[in-house]
């Protein structure tokens, strides 16, 4: 596995290498002892899978306040999707910034996503599947969200927002008292 820094602190893109024969590939999606560097003392508690149908459907952008913020590490496992992560944390230097990637099955990627960031996604082909560990378990009471199209975030999606869940769509927009989330 091959860990690769982005523009944003603590924010990662991880790369696994698919052993091929003619059998197939086989790749390895986690192991603690190559990702101790990114993981440190946390541990991982819950495993999600999420399928979307409809190309163009955004999920997220999703958080975890304090005490129960969350990494999340998230990987496709089918199909294409454009994964975006946003800086919320109080007093970092890229507060508000936001870093894509593309995640697709045959790309082998996966993106760190740490505590203090909002993370969602687009779909960018049919029947798309998204795996995520986390690092804290899903506590409604904590649940926070930014919409997709806050003109704060300038966030750039490759298509049109197709398919949006009522509780994505109602999500607020940032106003000027937002000062970020303190971890």
């Amino acid at each position: 596995m091959k860990i690769n820094t982005t523009p944003i602190s603590d924010l990662m893109v991880i790369e696994s290498t698919p052993h091929t024969d003619l059998r197939g590939a086989f790749a390895r999606l986690f192991c603690d002892n190559e990702l101790a560097p990114v993981i440190g003392r946390r541990r991982i508690v819950q495993i999600n899978h999420s399928t979307t149908s409809t190309v163009g459907t955004i999920r997220g952008l999703h958080f975890q306040h304090p005490p129960h913020a969350e990494m999340k590490l998230v990987r496709c496992l089918k199909g294409r999707v454009w994964d975006v992560a946003i800086d919320l944390r109080r007093d970092s230097p890229t507060f508000l910034n936001w870093y894509a990637q593309e995640l697709a099955a045959d790309n082998h990627r996966m993106m760190v996503i740490p505590e203090g960031f909002a993370h969602g996604f687009q779909t960018l082909e049919p029947d798309s599947e998204v795996f995520y560990l986390t690092t804290a378990h899903y506590m409604p009471n904590a649940e926070g969200g930014v919409r997709f199209d806050d003109p704060r975030l300038g966030v750039k999606w490759p298509l049109k927002a197709g398919c949006l869940s009522v509780k994505d769509a109602a999500h607020p927009l940032l106003d000027e008292g937002f000062h970020g989330i303190f971890l």
